[in-house]
């Protein structure tokens, strides 16, 4: 496996060779030993999701406050995404800055975003699927959303159609988030 940080202070991507035969291909995806020997972080998986999105589909910025933090691992497995992590640490010299890496089914690439970081994506292609992995389960009460087109934030989404949900698209602003989770501004 291949690992870069990218930039902003516990976000990573990953890349690892796809192995391709005449029976079709074979990756792995995740190795939490690996994980933690070059990130210095265990990451216990407690849940798995995926998600199906067409083309223009934006899902979050979403975060979570859960009492023992939230960090994701994601991946692309079919069709391809822009996938955008939002530092959401007030402690952060990059505090509300963002970071975009594209994934697809085509390049055996993985983000890990840390805990305390918004994660959205935007699917590039029809029938794009995404799957990722949680170090802490579904809790609604410390799930929030901000809005993915916060001026803010100021997330260059591609030129295309953008199709969001109705929960995306009346989140509060990112000022107004930090307001009500009490937030020092910065």
């Amino acid at each position: 496996m291949e690992f870069k940080e990218l930039g902003l202070s516990g976000a990573w991507v990953f890349e690892e060779k796809i192995h391709q035969d005449s029976r079709g291909s074979f990756q792995e995806w995740f190795r939490s030993d690996l994980i933690e020997e070059i990130t210095g972080r265990a990451f216990p998986v407690v849940q798995a999701n995926t998600s199906l999105s067409r083309k223009g589909v934006v899902r979050g910025i979403h975060f979570s406050t859960h009492p023992i933090g939230q960090a994701k691992w994601v991946t692309c497995t079919a069709g391809a995404i822009r996938d955008v992590l939002v530092d959401l640490r007030p402690e952060s010299t990059t505090f509300k800055q963002w970071v975009s890496v594209d994934l697809s089914g085509e390049d055996a690439k993985a983000i890990l975003v840390p805990e305390r970081f918004g994660h959205a994506f935007i699917s590039l292609e029809e029938n794009t699927k995404v799957s990722y992995l949680l170090t802490s389960a579904f809790a609604p009460e410390y799930e929030f959303a901000i809005n993915p087109l916060d001026e803010e934030i100021a997330i260059a989404w591609p030129d295309m159609e953008l199709v969001l949900s109705e929960k995306d698209r009346s989140a509060p602003s990112l000022a107004q988030s930090i307001s009500r989770l009490g937030y020092p501004e910065h």
